[in-house]
């Protein structure tokens, strides 16, 4: 048996949405040896794989996962001049505190952003007019026969919420940001506005915004948001989810929610927003349904 592997690890507990049954296999890994044990268990086994980060952007089904969960774990961070280098398994906000403890800028629109490196950079995770792909200078990844491959910046197709790591199915393991000299004061006060703000308006449990914005032909972006909350959704409940007062593209697990009361929810969102505004919302949150 593989070391570390576990059997049946119930996934509410790894995803800040609280949501989600069993795992039949669940293993966290902290460096390139153990991720390439853990694929190899998978194929042995003709086990279909999901690789899990922080679990802030993504649903599970109430059913669990039929196959092995991949938590990568792995959390180191060094800084070498105005570079700083973190594992894909730190958390945001610790590369925040570090790049503010070194005076260095780049960093401070992620103040209070859940999930961790790895996941931030595959989904383009962005705030306050901000994205990771402007501060990404080089993403060290594995492929899924264990392979180490090397990616600058303009190889990763950085796109809203999105880049080649969503389709290629290879998974990060660290990368470098290139950032700026800054004021450790000035980066504090930002970060520390930023946190207020998400205490405010974001409710936990929850996956953050659940749909993306929708952009227009001529650039401009309708928050999906907005939309939401002119088709009257704002504080609207089934079972234990609800569409927040605070912002409405988040759904909260008020009352022990189960998936289907989230996905119907989502149902809702995105049949009355196509009827009133002809518009199709896409997802932000990942379902693994």
């Amino acid at each position: 048996m593989l070391k570390g592997l576990k059997q049946n690890i119930i996934l509410a507990k790894h995803t800040t949405y609280k949501i989600g049954g069993p795992a039949d296999y669940f293993i966290s890994v902290k460096n390139f040896e153990e991720l390439k044990k853990a694929l190899k268990f998978a194929s042995d086994n003709s086990l279909p794989i999901f690789i899990l980060a922080g679990g802030s952007n993504v649903l599970f089904s109430d059913e669990g996962y039929r196959g092995l969960i991949i938590k990568i774990d792995n959390k180191e961070i060094n800084i070498d001049g105005d570079k700083l280098k973190a594992d894909a398994g730190v958390l945001m906000n610790d590369i925040v505190s570090r790049s503010i403890e070194n005076n260095l800028a780049g960093l401070e629109w992620a103040g209070g952003l859940p999930g961790t490196v790895g996941g931030a950079i595959r989904g383009n995770a962005g705030c306050f007019g901000s994205e990771i792909k402007n501060i990404v200078k080089e993403v060290t990844v594995v492929t899924s026969n264990g392979e180490v491959k090397l990616y600058k910046n303009k190889d990763c197709r950085f796109g809203y919420r999105d880049s080649i790591f969503k389709h290629n199915n290879e998974i990060i393991m660290n990368a470098i940001f290139k950032l700026q000299p800054g004021n450790k004061e000035n980066l504090k006060a930002i970060v520390f506005d930023h946190i207020k703000y998400r205490q405010m308006r974001h409710r936990l449990p929850s996956c953050g915004s659940v749909f993306k914005n929708h952009f227009l032909k001529d650039g401009s972006v309708l928050p999906a948001g907005a939309l939401i909350e002119a088709c009257g959704l704002v504080g609207k409940t089934i079972g234990g989810a609800m569409i927040t007062k605070e912002h409405a593209n988040i759904i909260h697990n008020f009352n022990n929610a189960k998936a289907t009361d989230v996905l119907n929810l989502i149902d809702l969102v995105k049949e009355k927003v196509k009827q009133k505004f002809d518009i199709n919302l896409e997802e932000e949150v990942q379902l693994i349904i």
